[in-house]
């Protein structure tokens, strides 16, 4: 969400303070005097603006780094972080700094950074099936002659957390599939963030007092796993590997948004220099089941899309969750940044297979709707998200809402698996997927695996019915259906 009118104010702006009005605008302190052309902000600062009486975080965005440094520095505010490669500083400001540096030269918007956003969980065996993508793991092999499991391919989790000792990350060798593992550290007073590796060992989830993310991770890569019962699992993509970047079980914008720049800075790279691909593969997708509640307006502008703009531009596909407010088509409630129309930047909707693997089962209720008359809100493609079975542990806040714990393969499993349903579980269909069609042909960009993917996907006709669309037809409340790996595998030749 953004202000979309440019404003104005007068020279004197920079030596006196300014009344802000609910609008977000700033009052002249002087008449008469030349305006000087003023940056938007976005409406969620717009809204703080209206009661600050301290400081608070904002993203000064400008035409480059420097700028945005130069017009932090030159307005008084404590910078606390930057994102260099999309020229956005962060910073802790009052009132009257944040108007002063409307008017900097090179200033181009202005943007909160406290917005709260939450993860898309309601209250699960991953559905392989429906997908085709247990067939394709087992039917179809990469470029480099091994099954199409996701091999050599990294995903990014930007979550809640995992625990990487998990009996469902486990390798045949007793390592991890968690080659990376990083926490996004919040000041809570302040407001600004920083990623920082952690050990191997460590579960983050537990420390969040999460769940989401350990459920979510499993999703993407879980490799096979026989439980208790003798029932069988695996995730998505059951041969790549896993980068987690712990945000924390409460979550703001700035924080996930430090978590995306991370991966920007580091994804040829994600566990080090000197670490091998063949180790810890580059990443090529990151997950991000969260978002505001209720949808909102697209901000080409924000941090964020500015952040997966540039991943697209070095190949790294983005995925969204859709977001799990349901509606009728009347209003847009799919999550924001999942609308870019960007190439490689997708939004997943949820699917439900009445738990029989049928490719022709129902939108889920919960599933976020696009307006019917907008279809640069629907969503992109459809994934399983109702009763997954992945990744959890009774004790984290998430996992114990699960309808059916079942235990691990070990005599110490208890309640190490459970199931879940929301938009949240899938988006990690997708991108376990994405890593799928990336070893299928690394040389894809992310346009090509988007355009791959719609193409190919399945018209289940539950809900709304389908229009045409760019790439043949699609629906406000599942796009353009439901996806199939090994018809998405044939479309990207």
């Amino acid at each position: 969400m953004r202000l979309r009118t440019t404003l104005a104010c007068t020279a004197s702006i920079l030596a006196a303070s300014a009344a802000f009005t609910a609008g977000g605008t700033a009052t002249a302190a002087v008449q008469g005097a030349a305006p000087l052309q003023q940056a938007n902000v976005s409406d969620f600062l717009a809204t703080q603006l209206t009661g600050l009486t301290g400081k608070t975080t904002v993203l000064v965005h400008g035409t480059d780094i420097t700028a945005a440094r130069q017009a932090v520095a030159a307005t008084g505010m404590a910078k606390k972080g930057e994102y260099r490669q999309i020229g956005v500083v962060i910073a802790n400001a009052t009132k009257s700094q944040i108007a002063a540096v409307r008017t900097q030269s090179g200033v181009t918007y202005v943007e909160g950074g406290a917005q709260p956003i939450e993860f898309f969980a309601d209250q699960a065996e991953t559905s392989n099936t429906a997908t085709r993508g247990a067939e394709a793991a087992s039917t179809l092999t990469g470029a480099d002659g091994s099954p199409l499991t996701g091999k050599g391919v990294s995903v990014a989790v930007i979550d809640s957390g995992v625990d990487p000792t998990h009996p469902y990350f486990k390798e045949a060798d007793g390592s991890s599939a968690v080659v990376a593992n990083l926490k996004a550290l919040c000041e809570p007073l302040t407001e600004t963030c920083s990623v920082q590796r952690v050990p191997a060992f460590v579960d983050t989830d537990t420390l969040s007092v999460g769940g989401h993310g350990t459920h979510v991770n499993g999703i993407v890569a879980g490799r096979p796993t026989t439980l208790s019962d003798g029932g069988q699992l695996q995730g998505a993509a059951p041969g790549a590997k896993l980068v987690s970047i712990s945000t924390g079980a409460g979550i703001v914008i700035l924080g996930a948004d430090s978590a995306l720049n991370w991966v920007l800075e580091n994804h040829a790279a994600p566990c080090g220099a000197g670490v091998p691909a063949s180790t810890c593969p580059p990443i090529k997708v990151t997950n991000n089941s969260y978002g505001p509640t209720g949808g909102g307006e697209f901000d080409p502008e924000s941090a964020t899309v500015k952040l997966q703009r540039a991943l697209a531009a070095q190949g790294v596909v983005t995925v969204w969750a859709a977001g799990n407010d349901g509606g009728d088509g009347s209003t847009s409630l799919t999550n924001p940044p999942g609308q870019d129309p960007t190439g490689g930047i997708l939004s997943v909707a949820s699917f439900y297979d009445q738990d029989t693997g049928t490719r022709d089962g129902t939108v889920s209720e919960y599933s976020s709707r696009g307006a019917s008359a907008d279809a640069s809100t629907w969503p992109d493609i459809s994934a399983p998200g109702e009763n997954i079975t992945s990744s959890c542990r009774l004790y984290l806040a998430i996992c114990a809402t699960g309808l059916d714990p079942q235990n691990g393969p070990g005599a110490l499993d208890i309640g190490t698996f459970n199931t879940i349903s929301g938009t949240s579980m899938a988006a990690p269909h997708i991108a376990g997927i994405v890593a799928q069609l990336f070893q299928a042909k690394p040389s894809a960009t992310p346009a090509d695996i988007e355009r791959a993917l719609k193409v190919s996907a399945h018209k289940y006709t539950d809900g709304a019915g389908y229009v045409s669309g760019p790439l043949g037809t699609t629906s406000y409340d599942k796009g353009y259906g439901l996806v199939d790996v090994v018809a998405a595998v044939a479309a990207l030749g």
